[in-house]
């Protein structure tokens, strides 16, 4: 008898429908055909095992499981209750015309209970696009499932309630989800505020600036002066996540497996702070079947790396791309796939190996050219990517003691947006283009325009300062945004000097 159940395999960030079929016939064995990988060909013990304690058999004849289409490579565990429906289906143990209407996934462990799956949000979101009725899968992942509408999630936590629905002993209540209402009850909730933060309020400025402009940010500083404080509290000042955002972050978090149990919409800016000591796969992704890196998970929020010149050159090089396209491409002998990465970029380093280089108090220790040699551990082409250099120095006692509190991210935020309005209104005929950040130099030459005056101050702080030819759109970019921050049609002289400071790194004799 032939039965069809059907999956999904997940590849990038969408899904493809499997249909699993399965025949049961005489002879001996059990086969797994359609790219399985070893996972999908262990689950005959897994079945066989669940089925026993159960109490139904499996079939002693033979099993032929074929997983279409056979071109897709289908990887993981996620395929174990399909197959055992499809196999009690094929061998007359069960009895059902629904198996058809539903996508079914979820792995068995031994005693017929249902472990969590990744990859559901795209899994749901395709079939609702093709046309099932619903999908059957964990209690753990219900949840995540949920925030698709028009789609029945039916939740079980073991193989016996998945059996029970399907023979009409057992009504299972699709699990419903107001999405929006669940987005707005949690959104914008971030436990750090800038109101914690005594002090350092030229660098609250120049994170400020760089929200409203969605600008790349390093931070040069001593130990302990709040470089990672600084950077933790960014997304609390950065717009709200957009339903549409947040759907599209969840997914990617999702096909990751780093929602957890029982979690659904992604409702805060990620912030992603991997340690120096990581890889270039494991940074912008890939592997066998691509999975998506630290740079996709950021996408719509912050990747914080701290220690700029700790990470391998190679490691940092990787990135030059994705920065400037907004989105990694994977590429394989087989298959190619975009991960989206539109992430603001935070960095963090010390002045010099010691980290006392231009410190108030402490002496530098580091020899002739060390300074230099450290800061050239970052690339040229990476530091053009990053609109801000900021220095950060240490807080003294007064401003740690002080009683004023400091401002909240809700206030700065409430700037950040206003000025994000402005630039959603500059580029609404570029959809591509959603901050000053990601304006071509053409762009900026149209529209950021400066008069004599700036002309003049521009050319005598790149003369003087010795600022290379990288810096002068960044700048224009900068205070473009300061304007915009300022409630300014034009750049104003003052505009344009804020933004000459924000360029330490491309000062000649800066490090010595």
């Amino acid at each position: 008898m032939l039965t069809k159940t059907y999956g999904s395999a997940v590849q990038g960030v969408n899904a493809n429908t499997i249909t699993i079929e399965v025949v049961v016939s005489q002879g001996t064995n059990f086969y797994v055909v359609g790219l399985a990988d070893n996972a999908i060909k262990e689950s005959q013990q897994r079945i066989e095992a669940a089925l026993k304690i159960r109490g139904y058999r499996m079939p002693r004849t033979k099993v032929v499981v074929n997983m279409a289409p056979a071109d897709i490579r289908k990887e993981g565990s996620a395929y174990d209750l399909p197959i055992a429906l499809g196999i009690l289906h094929a061998s007359q143990q069960l009895t059902t015309d629904k198996l058809g209407d539903y996508v079914i996934m979820g792995e068995l462990a031994l005693d017929g209970e249902l472990r969590p799956i990744r990859g559901v949000l795209p899994i749901a979101i395709q079939a609702r696009k093709e046309g099932f009725k619903g999908i059957l899968l964990p209690r753990a992942n219900a949840q995540e499932a949920a925030i698709v509408n028009n789609l029945d999630v039916i939740p079980v936590e073991n193989m016996q309630q998945a059996i029970d629905f399907f023979e009409g002993r057992l009504a299972i209540e699709p699990l419903t989800l107001d999405t929006r209402t669940v987005f707005q009850s949690t959104v914008n909730q971030y436990a750090a505020d800038f109101a914690d933060v005594q002090g350092q309020e030229n660098i609250k400025r120049a994170l400020e600036i760089a929200a409203a402009g969605g600008h790349n940010v390093i931070m040069i500083g001593p130990p302990g002066a709040g470089k990672t404080m600084l950077a933790k509290r960014l997304p609390s000042i950065l717009p709200p996540l957009s339903i549409h955002e947040a759907l599209e972050t969840t997914k990617i978090h999702s096909v990751a497996g780093k929602l957890g149990a029982n979690a659904s919409l992604l409702t805060t800016r990620p912030f992603r702070a991997p340690h120096h000591t990581i890889s270039d796969v494991a940074l912008v992704g890939g592997g066998g079947n691509p999975q998506p890196g630290e740079i996709s998970l950021a996408h719509n929020g912050v990747l914080f790396l701290d220690e700029l010149p700790e990470f391998k050159r190679t490691v940092l090089e990787v990135m030059r791309q994705p920065l400037e396209e907004r989105r990694v491409t994977i590429s394989r002998a087989k298959v190619s796939i975009d991960f989206p990465s539109n992430f603001m970029l935070i960095a963090s380093m010390n002045p010099c190996p010691c980290g006392y280089y231009n410190h108030p108090e402490k002496e530098c220790v580091c020899g002739p050219g060390v300074v230099q040699r450290y800061l050239n551990k970052v690339s040229g082409p990476l530091l053009d990517r990053i609109d801000l250099h900021v220095e950060v120095t240490p807080v003294t006692f007064d401003q740690m003691t002080a009683t004023l509190k400091a401002e909240t991210s809700e206030n700065i935020q409430r700037r950040v947006e206003k000025a994000r309005e402005v630039q959603a209104a500059r580029f609404e005929e570029f959809p591509e283009i959603h901050s000053n950040a990601m304006m071509p130099s053409q762009m900026v030459k149209e529209l950021c325009q400066i008069g004599d005056a700036g002309r003049a101050l521009l050319k005598t702080a790149m003369e003087r300062l010795g600022l290379s030819a990288r810096a002068y759109d960044r700048i224009l970019k900068v205070a473009r945004t300061i304007a915009d921050l300022g409630g300014s049609e034009t750049i104003e002289l003052e505009h344009l000097a804020e933004a000459i400071q924000y360029r330490s790194l491309d000062r000649e004799g800066w490090a010595g």
